[in-house]
């Protein structure tokens, strides 16, 4: 026998489908419900290991600027002390008060610069010392965090190892489903499942209301769902419906219960 379309399957085909692609996604759910927020600590750990590293190789950075720094004003102090020496020779042979003031100025201007010099150096090697204790503590954190990642990822691999046969399994026979479902209603599908807080994108009636939202359900809409004559969806929470019957589960029927009769009120008539 020929296997059929996706697209020309019946709706309750369709439907019987989708709740078993829901019931392997669910599975695969309950896997990862078991890790936990172990893949959460491991991503944070690992971007707080970068965080630091990125700040090491900035403050580093920032320690080559301020020796450069401090090697250009050191430089420069050794050129004016060499020009202050010459414009001191020039003293001696002025010839005019004007030369000697100009002389003068220059001198006391070099001998300023040469104090500014000194102030940036001091200032810039106090920098370098601070940025260096910043560069030794970020090396302590990122060395703890490593420490903690390491017992976060044993931790994680050993539950990974474990369920990882049964992940695989479930996926590829979550994957040889969906072949079955038509593309379009397959996204609605995952649309409507991404955007429910506990993932059930087809959910069964309960109680004469939606398995999802457990908001009442009309006794109309409930026929239209057991006739799966069409592809019916809660008008409050968007989730695919079917009847519990599909999903395989056994409802007590309400034939067997008993009415509590009412009692008729008689009235008795006096002989006379």
């Amino acid at each position: 026998m020929a296997k059929k379309e996706p697209q020309d399957l019946t709706i309750e085909e369709k439907l019987k489908n989708l709740y078993q692609l829901q019931s392997m996604l669910s599975e695969i759910d309950k896997i990862k419900t078991l890790r936990g927020e172990l893949p959460l600590e491991v991503q944070d750990l690992e971007d707080e290991i970068e965080g630091l590293t990125t700040r090491i190789e900035k403050i580093q950075n920032e320690i080559t600027e301020l020796k450069a720094d401090v090697a250009h004003r050191r430089l420069t102090i050794q050129e004016n002390l060499a020009n202050i020496e010459r414009y001191q020779e020039q003293l001696t042979n002025v010839r005019n008060n004007r030369e000697y003031e100009n002389l003068t100025k220059e001198i006391e201007y070099l001998q300023l610069d040469n104090q500014l010099c000194e102030k940036k150096i001091k200032e810039a090697q106090e920098q370098i010392t601070v940025k260096q204790n910043d560069i030794e503590r970020c090396k302590v954190q990122a060395e703890e965090r490593r420490s903690d990642l390491d017992v976060k990822k044993s931790e994680l691999d050993e539950i990974i190892s474990e369920t990882k046969a049964e992940e695989e399994k479930l996926r590829e026979r979550s994957k040889s489903i969906e072949t079955t479902i038509e593309p379009r209603l397959l996204a609605a599908f995952k649309r409507i499942r991404k955007n429910s807080r506990n993932g059930l994108g087809v959910v069964y009636v309960q109680r004469d209301a939606c398995g999802g939202c457990f908001n009442k359900i009309p006794p109309q809409r409930q026929l239209d769902i057991r006739m799966r004559k069409k592809i019916i969806v809660c008008e409050y929470c968007g989730r695919i419906m079917i009847d519990p019957e599909l999903a395989g589960v056994q409802v007590q029927s309400k034939s067997g219960e008993e009415k509590p009769k009412r009692r008729r009120r008689t009235t008795k008539k006096t002989e006379e």
